[in-house]
Formats: structure tokens, C-alpha cells, sequence
């Protein structure tokens, strides 16, 4: 009986709910302009996300760039922005890694073909670069026939944990660089790597 009851209260209840959500708002004829005013109208909270990942990445940019008066439009290049989100896309899904450690350093063997092999030609030397100069880290990148070859060596054991413990990546992804860096591609201050 109280199993019953209790379905019947799940079915019923969302099914009040809507109703008196359709009533209240007369969402019947209204556009989806009219709807969406409405919707801010009736609550604080609005949605944050603009969609897919390197979308709402280059909102974001688009945002910002329109926000600040010192934006110099002739400069601003919102492909190559859209370029450098496409290769870490392509890294990361795409890449096929290979790690091995000897003592103090870990080496990652990056290949891939194609629009892969590219993204790990741009993206894995110049990040080699960043960790050296963010974060301190002896981080080298060489290019390959097949892609890249990145690595990290370090004195401590806390690091060389931490480093096996991000592989690859973990360690593309580190540091707090990527949204400046971003910004600076689109402003067409920065290369696309």
C-alpha cells in the first residue's frame, strides 16, 4: 500500500508542479526572447553555460574582448583562438602516450597522425616552455616523426610522485596559464601553440 502510494505521489506531483509553472507563466504563444526575459525576471539564478567546451571558451574570450574599450579589433583573431582549442581537443582525445621513468626524470613518447600529430607538435614544446618558466621544472620537448617526446626531470621525490601520479595529461594541463594565453591568442598577441 505504501508503495502504491508513493508512486502514485511521484507520478502525480511533477504533474501538479508543471502546471501551476505553465498557469503561473502563461508560457503559451511567448518566443523564446519573451520566454527567456521571463525566466530571468523570475529567479536569480541564470544559466552559466554557453554550450560546448571550446564554445563557451570563445564566449567567454568574445566577452571579455568586448568588454574592454582597449581592444584593438584590427589585431583580434578569434580562428586562431578557435585553432589552438581544436588542438587540445585533438591532444587530448586523440594522442597515444607512452610514459617511462629512469631515477629523477619522466619521459612521455606523444604520437599520433594526422591533425593529432600537429596538435602535439604545437601544444607539447611550447607547454615544455611554460612549466619551466611557471613553475620551475626542467621540462624539455623535442619533436618527432611521430610527434613529441616530453621530459620532466626533477630532486624530489614529493615531485616525481606528483609527476607519475599527472602523466602526460595531467602535467599538459597544469598551471594557470592556459585562459591568459588564450586571451592573448585572440588578441593576436600570442602564437597559436
Amino acid at each position: 500500500m505504501k508503495s502504491a502510494l508513493l508512486a502514485a505521489v511521484l507520478i502525480i506531483a511533477p504533474s501538479i508542479a508543471l502546471a501551476q509553472h505553465m498557469e503561473t507563466n502563461d508560457h503559451v504563444g511567448m518566443d523564446h526572447a519573451t520566454h527567456a526575459a521571463s525566466a530571468q525576471g523570475e529567479s536569480q539564478a541564470a544559466p552559466t553555460e554557453t554550450g560546448q567546451a571550446a564554445f563557451a571558451s570563445i564566449a567567454e574570450i568574445v566577452e571579455i574582448l568586448n568588454a574592454d574599450p582597449e581592444t584593438d579589433w584590427d589585431k583580434v583573431h578569434i580562428n586562431a583562438l578557435r585553432e589552438h582549442l581544436v588542438d587540445m581537443k585533438n591532444l587530448t582525445e586523440g594522442a597515444q602516450v607512452v610514459a617511462s621513468t629512469s631515477g629523477n626524470q619522466i619521459t612521455f613518447v606523444v604520437s599520433g597522425e594526422g591533425l593529432i600529430k600537429r596538435a602535439i607538435q604545437n601544444m607539447v614544446p611550447a607547454h615544455a616552455a611554460e612549466l619551466k618558466a611557471s613553475l620551475g621544472w626542467s621540462a624539455d620537448a623535442e619533436l618527432t616523426e611521430e610527434g613529441a617526446t616530453l621530459t620532466v626531470t626533477t630532486s624530489s621525490e614529493l615531485v616525481m610522485a606528483k609527476l607519475e601520479g599527472l602523466g602526460f595529461f595531467g602535467i599538459m594541463a597544469t598551471g594557470a596559464h592556459h585562459q591568459a594565453h588564450h586571451l592573448m591568442i585572440a588578441r593576436g598577441e600570442g602564437a597559436h601553440s
